[in-house]
Protein backbone atom coordinates (compact mmCIF):
# COMPACT_ATOMS: atom_id res chain seq x y z
CA UNK A 1 0.00 0.00 0.00
CA UNK A 2 1.68 3.58 -0.96
CA UNK A 3 0.26 4.97 2.59
CA UNK A 4 2.27 3.86 5.76
CA UNK A 5 0.55 6.32 8.15
CA UNK A 6 -2.96 7.20 7.85
CA UNK A 7 -4.66 10.03 10.22
CA UNK A 8 -8.29 9.88 10.97
CA UNK A 9 -10.52 12.65 11.68
CA UNK A 10 -12.77 11.40 14.66
CA UNK A 11 -16.15 13.12 14.74
CA UNK A 12 -18.08 12.20 11.90
CA UNK A 13 -15.75 9.80 10.20
CA UNK A 14 -14.49 7.17 12.53
CA UNK A 15 -17.70 7.30 15.35
CA UNK A 16 -20.70 9.01 15.22
CA UNK A 17 -20.68 11.47 18.67
CA UNK A 18 -23.76 13.66 17.81
CA UNK A 19 -25.91 12.47 20.44
CA UNK A 20 -24.29 13.37 23.22
CA UNK A 21 -23.25 16.46 21.61
CA UNK A 22 -26.36 18.03 21.21
CA UNK A 23 -27.60 16.61 24.97
CA UNK A 24 -24.70 18.75 25.85
CA UNK A 25 -25.56 21.98 23.73
CA UNK A 26 -29.33 21.15 24.94
CA UNK A 27 -28.29 20.86 28.51
CA UNK A 28 -25.87 24.18 28.89
CA UNK A 29 -27.81 26.74 26.83
CA UNK A 30 -31.16 26.88 28.83
CA UNK A 31 -29.35 27.42 31.61
CA UNK A 32 -27.93 30.74 30.21
CA UNK A 33 -31.26 31.35 29.00
CA UNK A 34 -30.37 30.96 25.66
CA UNK A 35 -32.64 28.88 23.51
CA UNK A 36 -31.39 24.24 22.93
CA UNK A 37 -30.42 24.45 19.83
CA UNK A 38 -31.70 21.94 17.29
CA UNK A 39 -29.51 18.54 16.28
CA UNK A 40 -29.19 20.20 12.88
CA UNK A 41 -27.72 23.31 14.51
CA UNK A 42 -25.30 21.52 16.81
CA UNK A 43 -24.28 19.48 13.53
CA UNK A 44 -23.66 22.54 11.51
CA UNK A 45 -20.78 23.98 14.24
CA UNK A 46 -18.75 20.72 14.58
CA UNK A 47 -14.90 20.07 13.81
CA UNK A 48 -13.49 23.67 14.54
CA UNK A 49 -13.04 22.69 18.44
CA UNK A 50 -15.83 23.37 21.06
CA UNK A 51 -14.84 27.23 21.88
CA UNK A 52 -15.30 28.09 18.27
CA UNK A 53 -18.79 25.77 18.24
CA UNK A 54 -19.85 27.38 21.39
CA UNK A 55 -19.40 30.86 20.01
CA UNK A 56 -22.00 30.03 17.36
CA UNK A 57 -24.32 30.01 20.42
CA UNK A 58 -23.27 31.93 23.25
CA UNK A 59 -22.18 35.49 23.36
CA UNK A 60 -18.82 35.93 24.51
CA UNK A 61 -19.41 37.17 28.18
CA UNK A 62 -21.26 34.38 28.59
CA UNK A 63 -18.48 31.98 27.33
CA UNK A 64 -16.79 31.15 30.70
CA UNK A 65 -19.69 29.82 32.28
CA UNK A 66 -21.28 28.18 29.23
CA UNK A 67 -17.83 25.93 28.99
CA UNK A 68 -18.09 25.51 32.74
CA UNK A 69 -21.80 23.88 32.38
CA UNK A 70 -20.96 21.74 29.30
CA UNK A 71 -17.78 20.21 30.51
CA UNK A 72 -18.98 18.99 33.40
CA UNK A 73 -21.82 17.14 31.63
CA UNK A 74 -20.03 16.09 28.95
CA UNK A 75 -17.49 14.27 31.05
CA UNK A 76 -20.67 12.39 33.03
CA UNK A 77 -22.41 11.70 30.30
CA UNK A 78 -20.18 11.90 26.80
CA UNK A 79 -19.87 7.93 26.04
CA UNK A 80 -23.70 7.35 26.43
CA UNK A 81 -24.65 6.89 22.70
CA UNK A 82 -21.22 7.06 21.30
CA UNK A 83 -20.76 4.79 17.83
CA UNK A 84 -18.45 3.94 15.56
CA UNK A 85 -19.31 4.23 12.08
CA UNK A 86 -20.00 1.45 9.99
CA UNK A 87 -16.98 -0.32 9.03
CA UNK A 88 -14.16 1.87 11.29
CA UNK A 89 -13.03 -0.91 13.82
CA UNK A 90 -12.26 -2.97 11.04
CA UNK A 91 -11.14 -0.57 8.66
CA UNK A 92 -8.96 0.46 11.49
CA UNK A 93 -7.73 -3.43 12.75
CA UNK A 94 -7.06 -4.22 8.87
CA UNK A 95 -4.34 -1.37 8.39
CA UNK A 96 -2.83 -2.03 12.13
CA UNK A 97 -2.51 -5.58 10.94
CA UNK A 98 -1.16 -4.57 8.04
CA UNK A 99 1.74 -2.58 9.78
CA UNK A 100 0.53 0.96 8.82
CA UNK A 101 0.89 2.92 11.58
CA UNK A 102 -3.24 5.07 12.37
CA UNK A 103 -3.50 8.30 14.42
CA UNK A 104 -6.24 9.90 15.60
CA UNK A 105 -6.17 13.43 14.45
CA UNK A 106 -8.88 15.59 15.43
CA UNK A 107 -10.16 19.38 17.16
CA UNK A 108 -12.46 17.24 19.78
CA UNK A 109 -11.05 17.05 23.39
CA UNK A 110 -7.91 15.26 23.65
CA UNK A 111 -8.81 13.18 26.37
CA UNK A 112 -12.82 12.97 25.46
CA UNK A 113 -11.08 11.90 22.15
CA UNK A 114 -8.99 8.96 24.11
CA UNK A 115 -12.10 8.11 26.64
CA UNK A 116 -14.52 7.19 23.54
CA UNK A 117 -11.43 5.39 21.34
CA UNK A 118 -10.97 2.86 24.35
CA UNK A 119 -14.70 2.69 24.69
CA UNK A 120 -16.00 1.60 21.89
CA UNK A 121 -12.67 -0.72 21.22
CA UNK A 122 -10.64 1.38 18.57
CA UNK A 123 -7.44 2.38 20.66
CA UNK A 124 -5.88 -0.56 20.04
CA UNK A 125 -5.53 -0.56 16.41
CA UNK A 126 -4.15 3.87 17.11
CA UNK A 127 -0.08 4.30 17.46
CA UNK A 128 -1.66 8.09 18.69
CA UNK A 129 -4.96 10.27 19.66
CA UNK A 130 -4.01 13.88 19.24
CA UNK A 131 -6.91 16.27 20.39
CA UNK A 132 -7.62 19.49 21.36
CA UNK A 133 -5.59 20.76 24.59
CA UNK A 134 -2.90 18.13 23.62
CA UNK A 135 -0.76 20.89 21.93
CA UNK A 136 -1.51 24.54 21.23
CA UNK A 137 -2.72 24.34 17.82
CA UNK A 138 -5.76 22.89 16.05
CA UNK A 139 -5.97 21.93 12.05
CA UNK A 140 -5.97 23.35 10.01
CA UNK A 141 -3.07 24.66 11.26
CA UNK A 142 0.19 23.18 9.90
CA UNK A 143 1.98 23.06 12.94
CA UNK A 144 -0.30 20.42 14.15
CA UNK A 145 -0.17 17.94 11.78
CA UNK A 146 3.66 18.34 11.82
CA UNK A 147 3.41 17.53 15.59
CA UNK A 148 1.27 14.50 14.67
CA UNK A 149 3.73 12.69 12.24
CA UNK A 150 7.08 13.97 14.52
CA UNK A 151 4.98 12.21 16.76
CA UNK A 152 4.31 8.90 14.47
CA UNK A 153 7.99 9.76 12.98
CA UNK A 154 5.88 9.40 9.61
CA UNK A 155 7.26 10.95 6.74
CA UNK A 156 4.24 13.43 4.72
CA UNK A 157 4.88 11.37 1.38
CA UNK A 158 3.76 8.39 2.52
CA UNK A 159 0.48 9.88 4.71
CA UNK A 160 -2.90 10.68 4.09
CA UNK A 161 -5.53 12.06 6.03
CA UNK A 162 -9.48 10.54 6.07
CA UNK A 163 -11.97 13.26 7.31
CA UNK A 164 -15.30 15.08 6.80
CA UNK A 165 -14.52 19.13 6.62
CA UNK A 166 -12.88 21.76 5.18
CA UNK A 167 -10.84 21.60 8.25
CA UNK A 168 -9.62 18.22 7.38
CA UNK A 169 -8.95 19.19 3.75
CA UNK A 170 -6.90 22.49 4.55
CA UNK A 171 -4.82 20.52 7.46
CA UNK A 172 -3.81 17.96 5.27
CA UNK A 173 -2.91 20.11 1.82
CA UNK A 174 -0.76 22.72 4.09
CA UNK A 175 1.18 19.52 5.78
CA UNK A 176 1.60 18.29 1.92
CA UNK A 177 -0.32 15.01 2.08
CA UNK A 178 -3.76 14.23 0.29
CA UNK A 179 -6.95 14.04 2.44
CA UNK A 180 -9.94 11.94 1.86
CA UNK A 181 -13.12 12.61 2.79
CA UNK A 182 -16.53 10.93 3.44
CA UNK A 183 -20.06 12.74 3.43
CA UNK A 184 -20.99 10.86 6.82
CA UNK A 185 -20.33 14.03 9.07
CA UNK A 186 -20.84 17.78 8.80
CA UNK A 187 -20.36 18.61 5.10
CA UNK A 188 -21.79 17.85 1.80
CA UNK A 189 -20.29 16.64 -1.24
CA UNK A 190 -20.30 19.81 -2.47
CA UNK A 191 -18.54 21.80 0.06
CA UNK A 192 -15.81 18.98 0.27
CA UNK A 193 -15.17 19.21 -3.56
CA UNK A 194 -15.13 23.25 -3.31
CA UNK A 195 -12.89 22.95 -0.60
CA UNK A 196 -10.37 20.82 -2.50
CA UNK A 197 -10.88 17.18 -1.44
CA UNK A 198 -8.67 14.21 -2.87
CA UNK A 199 -11.50 11.97 -3.19
CA UNK A 200 -15.12 12.07 -2.02
CA UNK A 201 -16.74 8.65 -0.87
CA UNK A 202 -20.02 8.19 0.24
CA UNK A 203 -18.99 5.93 3.73
CA UNK A 204 -15.95 4.53 5.40
CA UNK A 205 -16.77 0.93 3.72
CA UNK A 206 -16.10 2.45 0.13
CA UNK A 207 -13.12 4.36 1.25
CA UNK A 208 -11.92 1.77 2.46
CA UNK A 209 -12.15 -0.15 0.02
CA UNK A 210 -11.09 2.45 -2.68
CA UNK A 211 -7.91 3.77 -1.42
CA UNK A 212 -6.59 0.90 1.07
CA UNK A 213 -7.50 -2.46 -0.65
CA UNK A 214 -4.59 -4.47 -0.86
CA UNK A 215 -2.94 -4.29 -4.22
CA UNK A 216 -3.78 -7.47 -5.07
CA UNK A 217 -7.04 -6.61 -5.12
CA UNK A 218 -6.86 -4.16 -7.69
CA UNK A 219 -5.26 -6.99 -10.03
Amino acid sequence: MRFRTVLFDLDGTLIDHLPAIHRSYAHTLPQLSLPAPTRQQVRNTIGGGLENAMRKFVPEAKMPEALRIYRAFWDATMLDGAEPMPGARELLEDLHNRGVACGVFTNKHGPSARAVCAHLGLAPFLDLILGATDTDWLKPQPEFAAHALAELKANAATTCLVGDSPWDVQAAHAAGFPCFVVTTGTHTADELRAAGADAIYDSLLALGAAEFAPAAAHV
